[in-house]
């Protein structure tokens, strides 16, 4: 570098080093926070910078303990987080805004401020405050969950006692809206309650009108007879005797009453109970088909161990059917008795997948769609797939208007299908075919066409995933394809070895329950023309309790007989 251009740049530096000393006295002797500002703007790399900065911090600090506000000291600290003056404005800070809590004294002031300060120095006297703003609040609060977490947050204050004791009351009366499932709850949850013998008294009554709504009133007066609950629940006696007369009608020789009533066209309980456990397990999922027709609770139990034990899925599908039918067409909170009492004996030895499903089932049939999706998946085993699952996935989810997941499901519907159809040989020649292997086949074929045509339907329903979905179509077509062959073939070497053997398309029973929907209206249609004490009583029978949606429709529409014979 040249000389000259050397003493340029030395005079330069000299300039500028005299310019900001210069600056910096003038601004040590203006003493303001915008002359510190103004010198770190202009020279923010200056040896006297950092002090400026420093002596900036103070002079803030005093405008913010001027002002003494949260905001002043909140502005401070943002902007100066490690200014020597910092705890200083964090401990001023705290003190406004404990003060500010303490002026309002409410648990939500306490509960920000503990936020704020989670370890200043008034965290102590604000976790006192907060208690006692929480346990006086709790004097007027009726959310049983407030209350839950206020003993989960103090377990050792000593106004546990009668937090306890108003949960309890809270408790019982959130049960007494509810049903039997809380009731249930309840028990769980305060087994030493002070509402305990009510709340047995409450689940006692729901026993005795399931028992009658099923007619089973002889029953039902000896256990009131019997039980030290019975005094508890408030017109068990007169329940008994209105039952008791709409018994008398419902049992009645006249034809019109009986056409009108479901169990007029069906096989007794007993025997349907009986025929669950037939040879033939055609006969066995008609069995179950047909017990779904009865609307009393004495079927679920029949209906729950098809579901839980029997081999074949049609058996179980119509169990599980059945059983959502008896619960739909029951009374709500006689249903919810009879779903919660059956969970409830289930609650402590559901370990296995075969209990894990039929949990499940209940709580689906209870209308619990959460609680069930989570149980099916804990009995799902991907390496034994349950095609009963699978199809009820599919129509969960297209009622969720889920239709690619809903065709994901039926993918894997046909899939098992398939599977059992590939499985299944035809006996050599001479031997019998076994009976319980052709059913096997009539499920395959019945949901592979049940997987076709959900998949179908998500195609015209979603415009997701348009290969897959045709991929999907493709495999459920020739899983139905295999499967009907194969069924074929194996009917046909059943009514070779029997004539008189029924193949799967079989409609016996369905048609059967078809014509009575049809017997059973034109029944009521002409008792509510009739008239008469007995028409009302078999027209709110129907209304309330028939099987079948239609008959309560129709039912429903009719109107009120008359009392008097015209």
């Amino acid at each position: 570098m040249p000389v000259s251009l050397r003493v340029a740049f030395a005079a330069v530096f000299v300039l500028s080093f005299a310019c900001a000393s210069s600056r910096w006295a003038a601004t040590r002797e203006a003493d303001t926070a915008e002359a510190y500002r103004a010198f770190l703007r202009d020279y923010p790399n200056d040896e006297n910078a950092e002090t400026a900065r420093m002596l900036l911090s103070e002079k803030e600090f005093e405008a913010a303990s001027a002002q003494h506000t949260v905001l002043a000291y909140k502005r401070f600290l943002e902007e100066f987080p490690d200014s020597p003056k910092a705890s200083a404005a964090r401990a001023l800070l705290e003190g406004l805004r404990f003060n500010a809590a303490q002026a309002t004294n409410t648990a939500q002031a306490w509960r920000l401020f503990l936020s704020d300060h989670p370890d200043g120095a008034h965290r102590a006297e604000a976790e006192r405050a907060l208690a006692e703003a929480e346990f006086r609040e709790a004097g007027s609060a009726s959310s049983v969950d407030a209350l839950t977490r206020l003993l989960r947050e103090h377990p050792d204050d000593p106004r546990r006692a009668e937090i306890e004791a108003r949960l309890d009351d809270q408790a019982f009366e959130a049960a007494e809206k509810s049903g039997a499932f809380a009731f249930y709850d309840y028990l769980r949850r305060f087994p030493a309650g002070a509402h305990r013998e009510q709340a047995q008294a409450e689940l006692f009554g729901l026993h005795i009108r399931s028992l009658l709504v099923s007619g089973r009133v002889e029953e039902a007066r000896a256990a009131v007879a019997q039980s030290p609950l019975a005094p508890k629940v408030h017109g068990l006696e007169q329940a008994i005797a209105d039952a008791a007369e709409r018994q008398k009608v419902l049992a009645s020789t006249d034809p019109l009453v009986r056409a009108a009533q479901a169990g007029n066209y069906l096989r007794s309980i007993p025997d349907l109970i009986k025929s669950l456990s037939a040879p033939d397990p055609l006969d066995r999922w008609q069995a179950a088909e047909e017990l779904g027709q009865y609307v009393t609770a004495d079927v679920l139990d029949p209906l729950i161990d098809a579901f839980r034990s029997a081999r074949n899925p049609l058996i179980r599908q119509h169990a599980f059917d059945s059983i959502r039918s008896v619960v739909a067409a029951l009374p709500t909170d006689i249903a919810q008795y009879e779903i919660a009492t059956r969970l409830e004996a289930l609650r402590d030895r559901a370990s296995s997948p075969e209990t894990f499903v039929v949990v499940a089932a209940l709580e689906d049939a209870a209308g619990d769609l959460p609680a069930a999706a989570a149980e099916y998946q804990r009995s799902w085993d991907p390496n034994l797939p349950d095609p009963v699952i699978l199809r009820r996935w599919v129509d969960i989810r297209r009622a969720r208007n889920q239709h690619y997941s809903a065709a994901v499901a039926a993918r894997q519907l046909a899939l098992w299908a398939k599977g059992v159809a590939e499985a299944s040989q035809l006996p050599p020649a001479g031997q019998r075919i076994p009976v319980p292997d052709v059913r096997e086949l009539c499920a395959a074929s019945t949901y592979a066409r049940f997987a076709l045509a959900a998949i179908r339907e998500s195609q015209g329903r979603t415009k997701d995933f348009p290969e897959d979905l045709a991929q999907y179509e493709l495999q459920a077509l020739d899983a139905s394809r295999l499967a009907d062959a194969r069924l074929k073939d194996a009917e046909l070497a059943l009514r070779t070895q029997n004539p008189n053997a029924h193949t799967c398309d079989d409609r016996r029973v369905e048609d059967r329950i078809a014509a009575s929907v049809k017997e059973r209206a034109n029944a009521l249609r002409a008792l509510s023309r009739r008239g008469g004490p007995a028409a009302e009583v078999v027209l709110m029978r129907a209304r309330e309790m028939d099987p079948s949606f239609e008959i309560r429709q129709i039912a429903s529409a009719i109107p009120q007989a008359r009392v008097d014979p015209p």
